[in-house]
C-alpha cells in the first residue's frame, strides 16, 4: 500500500526465512509471450530455478494479458486500457500478500523485465510501490512509439473494423467489441505483415499502454519524480536493434545483397520524421563519418554499412532512451543507479547472422536464467562463467542495491 514506509536498507524482520524475492515480467512487444511458453531447446526460457539456487533469491514469474485483450483502449473511461499492467500489479500485490508462506518478505521486492517487460517495469515502478528494479532492452521514454499509445481511439476503430464492430456511435462500438469472440478480437490485433513494405516495424507495434490518468497518470517523462526512492539498474545489448533492422532493411542479413546508401538514408528519414529532413541529414552525416576509412572503390565496406543500420536502430530504440533515463535519474535522485551494456557474442547466434552481429535482442536472458548450467552439453565453460557472473550481479543488486 502507498502509505507504507519505504524500508531503508534491509527491512525489519530480515533474517533466515525472509529472503529477497525478484519478480520477472516477460517481453514480447505487448503483443505476445507468457512466463512459461518460450521454448529454449526443450526447456522454458524463464525457468527461474538456476537463478534462485545460485543467487539465493526467490524467483517469481507472472503472466499478464497482451495484445487487444491487454491494451485495447478508446482513451477514455469506456475502454481505459492498460489491463495488462493491472494484471501485473495484481500479481505483485498477491505476491506481497503471500510471499511469506514461501520464505520471502513482503517488503523486499525487486522487479525486473526485458523489452516490453522492461517498459512494464518502468510503469509499475513509477506508478506503484516497489523497492528496486532492473530493466533491460527497453524504457518508456524516448522516441519509441511502441511503449506508449499515442492515438488509442484510431487503433481501436481499426480493430473494430476488422471484426465488424465499427460504428459511428462509440458506445455501440465498445458494446460490440465486448461481445466479440475473444479469439477473433485477438487475431485482429496482430501485425499486418504486408504493411512492413510501407512502414517501419516499430510503427506497427501499436498495442501498448496508454496514459489513462489512473495507472499512468501523466506522460512518462513527467513521472521521474515518482522514482526518487528506488534503486535501479538498466542496460541494453550491443545490437538490440538488429532484429528490427533486419525487418526494415532485409539486405543487411543477406550475404550476397548490398545495402545501399539510399536505404540507410531512407531508414533515418523514417525514424526521424517527427523532426524533419534536416534531422535525417544530420544523423546520416554522423553515422557515415567513419565509412571513408573503409571505402572499397565507390562504395563503403558492406559489413560496415550493414552494421551501421543495426547501430541506428539500436541507438534510436534502446540505447539513447536508456541513457536519457539514466542521466536524468542521476541528476534528480541520490539512490543507486547502475548502467550496463551486454556485448557477449553467443555461440548460438554465430550461425544465424553475419560475423559483425553482436549481442542480439534478448540474448542475455539465456545467461540470466542459467541455461549454461541446466543445458551443459551445448555450452562451454566460458558461458557458465558469464551466467554465474550475471546471476550474481542481478541477485546482489536485489539484496543490497
Amino acid at each position: 500500500p502507498a502509505g507504507e514506509p519505504h524500508p531503508p536498507g534491509l527491512a525489519p524482520g530480515w533474517g533466515p526465512g525472509h529472503e529477497r524475492h525478484v519478480v520477472y515480467l516477460f517481453g514480447g512487444a505487448f503483443l505476445l509471450g507468457a512466463s512459461n511458453d518460450v521454448e529454449f531447446l526443450g526447456n522454458s526460457l524463464y525457468d527461474g530455478k538456476e537463478t534462485a539456487d545460485r543467487g539465493g533469491v526467490i524467483v517469481v514469474t507472472v503472466n499478464y494479458r497482451v495484445g487487444t485483450l491487454g491494451f485495447l483502449s478508446t482513451g477514455d473511461a469506456r475502454l481505459p486500457g492498460n489491463y495488462g499492467l493491472w494484471d501485473q500489479h495484481a500479481a505483485i500485490a498477491w505476491i506481497r500478500r503471500n510471499i511469506e508462506a514461501f520464505g520471502g518478505h513482503p517488503m523486499n521486492i525487486t522487479i525486473f523485465g526485458q523489452s516490453a517487460g522492461a517498459a512494464s517495469v518502468s510503469y509499475q515502478v513509477y506508478s506503484r510501490f516497489i523497492q528496486r528494479f532492473i530493466r533491460t532492452n527497453a524504457v518508456w521514454c524516448g522516441p519509441q512509439s511502441w511503449a506508449l499509445q499515442k492515438n488509442p481511439m484510431a487503433l481501436t476503430k481499426k480493430i473494430a473494423r476488422k471484426v465488424g464492430c465499427l460504428r459511428s456511435d462509440t458506445d455501440l462500438m465498445v458494446t460490440c467489441l465486448k461481445m466479440t469472440d475473444p479469439v477473433g478480437l485477438t487475431l485482429a490485433g496482430k501485425i499486418d505483415v504486408l504493411l512492413l513494405l510501407l512502414k517501419n516495424v516499430m510503427d506497427l507495434l501499436e498495442l501498448s499502454p496508454v496514459v489513462d490518468g489512473d495507472f499512468i497518470p501523466d506522460e512518462p517523462n513527467c513521472l521521474f519524480h515518482n522514482a526518487a526512492q528506488f534503486d535501479y539498474m538498466a542496460g541494453v545489448n550491443s545490437m538490440d536493434g538488429h532484429i528490427f533492422a533486419g525487418v526494415d532493411v532485409p539486405s543487411i542479413n543477406k550475404r550476397n545483397a548490398n545495402t545501399t546508401v539510399e536505404q540507410v538514408k531512407g531508414l533515418l528519414t523514417s525514424l526521424t520524421k517527427a523532426k524533419g529532413n534536416a534531422a535525417a541529414e544530420s544523423a546520416f552525416n554522423t553515422y557515415s563519418s567513419l565509412w571513408g576509412l573503409a571505402m572499397t572503390g565507390s562504395l563503403p565496406d558492406q559489413a560496415l554499412v550493414k552494421k551501421t543500420v543495426s547501430d541506428i536502430e539500436t541507438d534510436f530504440l534502446f540505447l539513447v532512451p536508456t541513457q536519457i533515463s539514466f542521466v536524468t535519474s542521476r541528476f534528480l535522485f541520490s539512490q543507486t543507479n547502475q548502467h550496463f551494456v551486454f556485448d557477449f557474442h553467443s555461440r548460438l547466434s554465430v550461425t544465424r547472422f553475419p560475423r559483425w552481429v553482436g549481442a542480439e535482442h534478448a540474448e542475455e536472458l539465456q545467461y540470466l536464467f542459467g541455461k549454461p548450467f541446466s543445458l551443459p552439453l551445448i555450452y562451454f565453460p566460458r558461458h557458465r562463467d558469464l551466467a554465474g557472473y550475471m546471476i550474481s550481479y542481478w541477485t546482489n543488486f536485489a539484496k543490497t542495491g
